[in-house]
This record gives C-alpha cells, sequence and structure tokens, in this order.
C-alpha cells in the first residue's frame, strides 16, 4: 500500500505542477490577446481555440486531483449509514463501480480521440485536434487508477482490519 500512496503522491505533484505552469500560461496568453485587440486591433487567430482546448487539460487534470483528494461529486448516502467495516466495504465497491465506468469512458474517449486522428482533424495553423483531445482519455485513465487504488485501500480496511475500519 505504501508504494502506491508514493506513485499517487509523486503523480498528484506532477499534476498540480501541470495545473498550474498550465494556469499561469493561460493568464499570460489571455492578457496579451486582450492588450493585442485592444491597442491594436489585432489578435492572435488560434488564441481563442488554444485557450478552450486548455480549458479541457485543466479540467481533466483537477477532475484527477479532486478523486485523488475525494473531493469529487459523490452520493454516499450508503458510506453515511454505515461504520466500521461495513462502510468501508461499501465504499470499496462504489470505488470499484466508479474505476469499471471511469474504464468505460477511457475505451470511449480513445475511440473518439483515434477518430480524430484518423479523420486528420485539424484546430488551427495544421495542429492535429487530437494533439489537445489526448487529454480525455489520459484524464479518464487517471481517474480509474485513483478509483482503483481507493477501493484498494479500503478493502485493505475491511479485510486486514486496519484502527480506523473496526466495527
Amino acid at each position: 500500500m505504501k508504494i502506491l500512496d508514493k506513485i499517487n503522491a509523486w503523480v498528484a505533484q506532477l499534476e498540480t505542477g501541470l495545473l498550474v505552469a498550465i494556469v499561469l500560461f493561460m493568464v499570460v496568453f489571455a492578457f496579451l490577446q486582450v492588450a493585442l485587440r485592444g491597442l491594436f486591433d489585432y489578435g492572435i487567430l488560434w488564441g481563442d481555440i488554444f485557450l478552450r482546448h486548455l480549458v479541457l487539460w485543466i479540467g481533466f487534470i483537477g477532475a484527477s486531483l479532486a478523486t485523488k483528494e475525494r473531493k469529487h461529486i459523490t452520493i454516499d448516502l450508503f458510506t453515511r449509514l454505515l461504520k466500521g467495516r461495513s462502510q468501508a466495504f461499501a465504499q470499496m465497491i462504489i470505488d470499484l463501480f466508479s474505476a469499471f465506468i471511469a474504464g468505460l469512458l477511457v475505451q470511449a474517449s480513445w475511440a473518439f480521440v483515434m477518430e480524430e486522428k484518423a479523420y486528420e482533424t485539424m484546430l488551427f495553423n495544421n495542429v492535429p485536434a487530437w494533439y489537445f483531445q489526448i487529454i480525455i482519455p489520459i484524464g479518464f485513465g487517471l481517474i480509474l487508477i485513483r478509483f482503483f487504488i481507493g477501493a484498494l485501500k479500503k478493502g485493505h480496511e475491511t479485510f486486514r482490519g486496519t484502527p480506523e475500519a473496526k466495527i
């Protein structure tokens, strides 16, 4: 379990750094875009499309981090009613189901990105759209991994009986 926690923490640090870098870049780029339009009546033609796709990256990286921290939207009726090992077991089942759904979304989004690549869809200046859309299956893949790690931890609490999982 400790090695999973270390890997998970390392990936979270990487995601946080990437998230900060993208947001800072977006702020500077958006300011430049506004300044160019206001001062020179000229803007970067592909700038708005580029910024919109960076928002997609921020959304998926943020969703992965939220899943790691368990700050995502959840319906926790069962886990509120249960205590101890029963609660850990219910959370394990919920995490496994969530990982399964994320797996389906990885599959569907991968098919979407590969279609975009096959159709040679371009965003701007001959930049393929799939370069920016690849975050969709990667993001769902990270979310899948985070739910699976959560299920493993809750399974460990359920079947090994760690102190916080006592009935």
